[in-house]
């Protein structure tokens, strides 16, 4: 399933995937997201839409890098994770996009769903 998610405070569409993930996985505004992954890529020297930048934010928030699990990995799509996993909070990372999965929903501004994910940042409940 997808649920329209655009936290960007203009409601601009921009290629703001990273930004807009760890917003909806963090729950945190498009601000404070875009500050978190440039504080990150400062201190990285790379971008924050890099991969290794969103996920830093996600480690230092309790998350856990994991691969898909590889039941047919060159079908197995973002909403058959969503069906897959109807509890929790997820990051999929597809090498050219980044969504969040919450409780079963991908949320993003655009339907993503039938993209292929390559892994997942699983947050671990404390």
């Amino acid at each position: 399933m997808w649920r329209y998610y655009n936290p960007n405070p203009a409601g601009r569409m921009v290629g703001d995937c990273s930004v807009r993930a760890v917003s909806a996985a963090l729950d945190v505004s498009w601000d404070e997201a875009f500050d978190l992954l440039a504080h990150n890529a400062r201190e990285m020297c790379d971008m924050p839409s890099s991969d290794a930048v969103w996920g830093s934010v996600l480690r230092q928030h309790g998350f856990v890098r994991s691969v898909i699990p590889n039941r047919c990995p060159d079908c197995y799509t973002i909403g058959d994770f969503a069906k897959d996993f109807p509890f929790g909070t997820y990051v999929l990372g597809t090498g050219e996009h980044v969504v969040t999965v919450r409780d079963g929903v991908a949320m993003d501004t655009y339907d993503s769903t039938q993209q292929i994910p390559a892994y997942m940042w699983t947050e671990i409940r404390r």
